[in-house]
């Protein structure tokens, strides 16, 4: 049997999470931004949870596009709050709105969503020894420090590093597991 790390094994879902995206470097910003909203939802959560619900996360937030949930008014909030496919926590959905709203207005000033958090750290990959995995470090508190001063929400240093983890600025496959010399 092929060595994964333990918090993946045993649930399908999560093991093809794992296999094929946790920890791969993502670049593109939408996605990220999804991530970042994905991660936020997690909180007082299981990342288990998010996952089993993302493709109805995706169908409510339309696909995570920015400027469309950017759009959304109070009527989008009472529909997602009635919709049993997320997590109908009103000030988690309305700081996804808030965040699109963010993330546009950074894009129409030019700044690029990826950019911008990769400059935050260093612009590559953080290899950790994979044993002695922090729930945050000095760098997701300067990124969630950065992110609140935009007006993010939901994006606390505990929830940063899962999001850096997520999508590869931090490497943080244990030690015999098979994606860690891949990411």
């Amino acid at each position: 049997m092929t060595e994964r790390c333990r918090w993946a094994e045993g649930d399908p879902v999560m093991e093809a999470y794992h296999d094929h995206e946790w920890g791969v470097p993502l670049r593109d910003s939408r996605t990220l931004w999804e991530m970042l909203m994905l991660e936020g939802f997690q909180a007082g959560l299981s990342w288990r949870t998010i996952l089993h619900r993302r493709e109805g996360f995706r169908e409510a937030f339309a696909g995570f596009d920015p400027a469309k949930v950017a759009a959304f008014g109070p009527v989008d909030v009472e529909r997602l709050m009635g919709d049993p496919g997320i997590i109908r926590a009103r000030a988690k959905i309305e700081a996804t709105i808030g965040a699109a709203r963010i993330y546009c207005a950074m894009m129409e000033a030019g700044e690029d969503f990826s950019d911008w958090l990769w400059a935050l750290v260093g612009g590559e990959t953080q290899v950790n020894d994979g044993v002695h995995v922090p729930a945050q470090t000095p760098v997701s508190e300067a990124m969630s420090k950065a992110l609140k001063a935009r007006g993010f929400k939901f994006v606390g240093p505990v929830i940063v590093y899962a999001f850096m983890q997520a999508v590869g600025m931090v490497n943080d496959h244990a030690p015999d597991c098979f994606r860690r010399a891949a990411v």
